[in-house]
C-alpha cells in the first residue's frame, strides 16, 4: 500500500496533467468520432446498426449550408482580424511608447470589452445597430464584422503591449547609435522585435472571431456563420459534415501551432 501512495504521489504532477488533458480533448475526440457516424435523421446518437463510414469526409459540403456558412465564418474572422491586429497594434505603441493625456483611463478602458459578459455586449450593439441608426444600418456580414473587430481588438492591444513591455529598450538604442534613423530602427529592430506578438494576437484575434456565437447571433440578422449555423442545426441534429468541418479546423490550428514552436526553436539554435 505504501509503494502504491509513493509512486502516485511521485507522479501527481503528471498524472493531473495527463487527466486535464483528456477532460480538454474529449469533446474533440467526439467530434472526430461522430465525422464517421453513418446517421440517418440525427447524429446526436451513434448508429449502432451501420459501420463508420467515410462518404462525410469525401463530402464535407454534402450538408446543405454548411459550407456557406464556413465561407462567412472564414471572411469575417479574416477581415476582423486584420482590422483589429492593425489598430490593436497603434494602440499598444501609443500606450506603451507616448504620453498623453487620458493615458490612464485608456489604459483602463482597454479591458472592459473582455471583462464585460458576451451577451450584454450583443445586446448592446443590437440596440445600437437597430435604434441607435433608426433602421438605417442592415443586420448582416457588415455588423458582424464591426462587432467582432470591437471585441478582438481588447485581445490585440493587451497582446501586443505585453510583448512591447518586455522589450530591451538597448536593441533599439544600439540601432541609432549606429546611425539608423527612427524609420529605419522601427522597420529593422522594433517591428521584428514585436512581430512575435502581433502574429499571436491574430492568431487569437482569429480564434476568437471564428469561435462566436453569442455576440454573432444578436447582430446577424439573416446572415449565418458556422457557430450559428451548428447552432440552428442542432435543433434539428448536427450534420455529420459540420464535425468534419470542426476537426479540420482544430487540426489546422495545432499544425500551426506546431510550425511555429519548430520554427522558434530553429531561431533560437
Amino acid at each position: 500500500m505504501r509503494t502504491v501512495t509513493r509512486w502516485i504521489a511521485d507522479r501527481f504532477v503528471m498524472i493531473s496533467a495527463i487527466l486535464v488533458l483528456l477532460y480538454l480533448f474529449l469533446p474533440v475526440a467526439y467530434t472526430f468520432a461522430f465525422s464517421f457516424n453513418d446517421y440517418k435523421k440525427s447524429n446526436i446518437v451513434w448508429n449502432s446498426s451501420k459501420p463508420p463510414t467515410l462518404k462525410h469526409w469525401a463530402d464535407p459540403c454534402g450538408a446543405q449550408g454548411v459550407c456557406e456558412a464556413l465561407g462567412v465564418s472564414l471572411r469575417i474572422g479574416a477581415l476582423s482580424t486584420l482590422v483589429a491586429t492593425i489598430l490593436g497594434t497603434m494602440i499598444a505603441f501609443a500606450l506603451v511608447r507616448h504620453r498623453f493625456r487620458g493615458k490612464a483611463a485608456a489604459n483602463t478602458l482597454v479591458f472592459v470589452p473582455m471583462a464585460t459578459p458576451e451577451i450584454v455586449l450583443g445586446a448592446s450593439l443590437l440596440t445600437i445597430f437597430v435604434q441607435g441608426f433608426r433602421g438605417a444600418v442592415e443586420l448582416g456580414f457588415w455588423t458582424v464584422f464591426i462587432a467582432h473587430v470591437m471585441f478582438c481588438l481588447s485581445f490585440v492591444v493587451v497582446t501586443v503591449r505585453a510583448r512591447l513591455q518586455s522589450m530591451d529598450a538597448r536593441m533599439e538604442e544600439a540601432a541609432q547609435d549606429l546611425y539608423a534613423g527612427p524609420a529605419g530602427t522601427f522597420w529593422r529592430v522594433t517591428l521584428p522585435l514585436v512581430m512575435p506578438g502581433i502574429v499571436g494576437a491574430a492568431l487569437l484575434s482569429f480564434s476568437l472571431s471564428f469561435d462566436d456565437f453569442i455576440i454573432t447571433n444578436f447582430v446577424s440578422g439573416d446572415e449565418s456563420t458556422f457557430p450559428k449555423y451548428v447552432y440552428v442545426s442542432y435543433l434539428r441534429g448536427i450534420p455529420a459534415q459540420a464535425n468534419v468541418i470542426g476537426f479540420s479546423m482544430f487540426l489546422i490550428a495545432v499544425l500551426l501551432v506546431v510550425a511555429a514552436q519548430v520554427i522558434g526553436s530553429r531561431r533560437k539554435a
